[in-house]
């Protein structure tokens, strides 16, 4: 049975007033009316002070949560009023690619800069490394066949783990040329297989640093000297413009539909529920760019036989007056559009958006996500990597699957 969820910010003041009202007999008996004060503590939160614990060792949360803020009516129906925030594990070095195995009922994190793929439990919060070499893996997802996908800075490709255990490269090359950094990854209902690439794995930490004099490198402060443990890696020039591209699910051509001349370093990557629509985030300037890069908007365009057209701003991701940092992102069943958001304390976390690119409400966090997804066995758990932490909270609708 589900509890009644209490009210925001329901007032000690309002319950004290109703009991008076029954009668002078308690105040008379009492001798005088205590003074009741004209504020009550606040909880503690991402911005109080004390700030709000995290973790294990953390006292129990109140509810509602003071960090799950409603924008707007509607996301009242999309939060369960009876769950908190929750830090489930911390302990990677920048967490991205979250991903939801429903045959096996986990959820696979890359560790970009470790370079290891974790796997992740529901039940117990219990992590286990699930590949240890991944050679800087990023964005992933299960297809609809429940194969992984996943997107490598490192050997600048994209691959697909098939059931017998065996390795499918679907995309290294396009015009000739090497990859960038394959970031996100998304599939549309047709089967097809989504990606960008920009320029973010040209660094020795996420990846190959470019030559020195190299688009990405161009001061030549990274130097890219090959070892026994990472020869199989591709340093070089960056020999891309930044793309979105589209693998083919029968043919397994790789065509680009969106270029660089459309939307500047494309970052996440999420389909509406229908795949009629397409969102891609166009996030700030890579290694060795010049000027501001992207412009940290989300964008929307239409999917038209494995086309984009109609590409248009769908939310600025201003946050009282601050221009936020987009990332990962994900749909749910609804297609209200869940986002990463990178700024300052007290801004950063979860912001979310209607179909129509109304923010209608966000989760603070103590840090910014890189991505998230929806998980468990209903899908109805939000999973956020926030650095080399992992947040959860229950809600009250689904993922668009697969995540």
């Amino acid at each position: 049975m589900r509890q009644a969820t209490p009210p925001f910010h329901t007032g000690r003041r309002t319950v004290l007033a109703g009991g008076l009202a029954m009668g002078g007999l308690w105040a008379g008996r009492m001798g005088a009316r205590a003074a009741i004060p004209e504020t009550l503590p606040q909880p503690p939160s991402v911005i109080s002070s004390p700030p709000r614990q995290w973790g294990a060792d953390a006292p129990p949360g109140l509810l509602p949560d003071p960090d799950i803020l409603p924008l707007d009516p509607s996301f009242r129906d999309l939060v369960y009023g009876n769950a908190n925030l929750r830090l489930a594990w911390r302990g990677g070095s920048w967490l991205e690619g979250p991903a939801w195995n429903s045959e096996g009922r986990f959820l696979l994190l890359s560790d970009t800069i470790k370079a290891v793929q974790y796997r992740y439990l529901w039940e117990n919060d219990a992590v286990s490394v699930f590949r240890p070499y991944s050679y800087n893996s990023n964005g992933n997802i299960f297809d609809r066949q429940g194969r992984l996908v996943s997107c490598e800075h490192g050997m600048r490709r994209v691959i697909r783990w098939e059931h017998d255990g065996s390795c499918h490269v679907l995309a290294d090359r396009y015009n000739d040329a090497p990859l960038n950094s394959p970031n996100d990854v998304a599939v549309h209902p047709d089967g097809s297989i989504w990606f960008t690439d920009p320029g973010y794995g040209d660094t020795i930490v996420e990846g190959h640093p470019d030559a020195p004099g190299g688009p990405a490198n161009r001061g030549g402060i990274e130097r890219w000297t090959l070892d026994g443990e990472v020869v199989s890696q591709s340093g070089g020039d960056r020999r891309q413009e930044d793309h979105v591209f589209r693998i083919d699910p029968v043919s397994g051509k790789i065509e680009a539909v969106l270029t660089q001349q459309q939307l500047k370093d494309p970052n996440g990557l999420a389909f509406s529920p229908d795949g009629k629509t397409v969102y891609v985030i166009s996030s700030g300037p890579g290694p060795g760019q010049n000027g501001q890069g992207g412009d940290l908007h989300i964008h929307a365009g239409d999917v038209d036989n494995g086309t984009v057209r109609n590409l248009r701003p769908f939310a600025d991701m201003m946050l009282n007056g601050q221009q936020m940092g987009p990332d990962g992102m994900r749909t749910d069943i609804f297609g209200n559009l869940w986002c990463g958001a990178n700024g300052p304390l007290g801004l950063c976390g979860v912001v979310v958006y209607n179909p129509h690119g109304r923010m209608i409400g966000r989760l603070r966090l103590p840090r910014g996500v890189s991505n998230l997804t929806f998980g468990g066995p209903k899908r109805d758990v939000l999973y956020m990597c926030a650095a080399d932490a992992l947040f959860t909270l229950q809600v009250n609708t689904q993922g668009a699957a697969p995540s």
